[in-house]
């Protein structure tokens, strides 16, 4: 069997890796880390410009929209850096990948499940990536277009972030300039939030590919052979052993990764979601109700999609945890000796541990997070509106 893929995560994934700092031994690697570095930093700093300068009840509206910009500004920043500190977990994770895909070139039935999950990965990849796209070139689009004079004192010149630059703008071309590198840096950085969540999603499916492998081993766990049953039966036991210790393992790295990424983003989409739902519930009646809605419903819809995802990944890693001790259970395993079923029995008890995602060690990720989240979020934003 010819097998012309070799890993699960988007071959588009793995090439916008280093552009991020995200891949070791690669000369540029470094150079995009500070990069990242410098250009965050000087965002934020320009960010506390804008609310040091405007902090009054007269541009409470303003403030909510730049603290937006601040966050997301800062999920990309814990992004980076949870990567970049775990970089040797990361590459533990792609090196059971390849290693998960070269079992499976000695079974038909492997490949077939490990490649339709990469494919549904891919389809993901694309849907995600799009949307963040989309949802940039939305919120920018109004103000890239929009001709605004420089040359007007009397007025504050726009940018796509509530920002305040720490130099003074004099020229059209420089204006144009730095809205064209601000549009950009969003692109990136929005990418980035798209790969991040793409990436948690294919590792899980990647998971859910393997358990329904060891299912299929486990349903044929009783050879066919009679001249060399037990041989075969010791290798058919120790590889299913096997399997499930890998995918503990790699559920446990995933975890590990991603455990402060979760954990930041619970606590800043719940904030994000609910300042984005009053921008967009206070834009509603005035003249430029339909530029501001337009602004912020994509990038409103990224963040809910966002917090979903890490939901549903730790929901979908935990059910499919429990049937493995199903599927151990449903195995022919009244035809194996005492001994054999003995160690069954440990991989049963073994799943009983479920395999979870969780924010920070101290909740998992379930649709029940999920839902206590869109609760916090809605209570604070009618503390938000009361206070308008």
């Amino acid at each position: 069997m010819t097998m012309t893929r070799k890993n699960t995560i988007n071959r588009i994934i793995m090439f916008m890796l280093p552009l991020y700092g995200i891949w070791p031994g690669r000369s540029i690697t470094l150079i995009n880390r500070v990069f990242w570095i410098i250009s965050t930093v000087f965002v934020e700093f320009c960010h506390y410009l804008y609310i040091s300068t405007h902090f009054n009840p007269e541009n409470f509206f303003n403030l909510v929209d730049c603290l937006c910009s601040v966050l997301a500004h800062a999920k990309v920043f814990t992004k980076l850096v949870a990567f970049w500190i775990n970089q040797r977990k990361f590459m533990e994770i792609l090196a059971l990948i390849t290693d998960d895909w070269n079992d499976c070139a000695d079974s038909d039935i492997s490949m077939r499940l490990t490649m339709r999950k990469a494919k549904l990965s891919d389809r993901i990849t694309y849907g995600i990536l799009t949307l963040h796209t989309m949802s940039i070139v939305g919120y920018c689009l109004g103000i890239i277009i929009a001709d605004a004079d420089v040359t007007d004192q009397t007025i504050e010149v726009p940018f796509v972030n509530k920002l305040k630059l720490p130099f003074t703008i004099k020229t059209q071309g420089m204006y144009r300039f730095i809205l064209i590198a601000e549009f950009v840096h969003m692109i990136f950085s929005n990418v980035l939030n798209g790969i991040v969540n793409n990436m948690l999603l294919t590792l899980v499916l990647h998971v859910g590919g393997q358990v329904e492998i060891l299912h299929s081993w486990l349903s044929q766990l009783i050879p066919k052979e009679i001249g060399n049953k037990e041989e075969s039966l010791v290798i058919a036991r120790n590889k299913i052993i096997q399997k499930h210790n890998k995918i503990i393992q790699f559920s446990e790295n995933i975890d590990s990764l991603y455990a402060y990424i979760a954990l930041f983003l619970f606590a800043s989409n719940m904030i994000l979601i609910c300042l984005i739902a009053f921008l967009i519930v206070t834009a509603i009646g005035t003249p430029d109700a339909v530029k501001q809605i337009m602004k912020c419903i994509l990038f409103f819809s990224d963040t809910n999609l966002e917090a979903f995802i890490f939901c549903y990944a730790g929901e979908y890693l935990s059910n499919k945890g429990e049937t493995i001790g199903f599927a151990t259970y449903n195995c022919p395993w009244y035809n194996l000796r005492p001994k054999d079923i003995r160690i069954l029995l440990f991989i049963i008890i073994r799943s009983q541990k479920q395999l979870i995602l969780t924010a920070g060690k101290m909740m998992d990720l379930s649709l029940k997070s999920f839902s206590s989240l869109m609760n916090a979020s809605g209570s604070f934003l009618s503390v938000l509106l009361a206070m308008q």
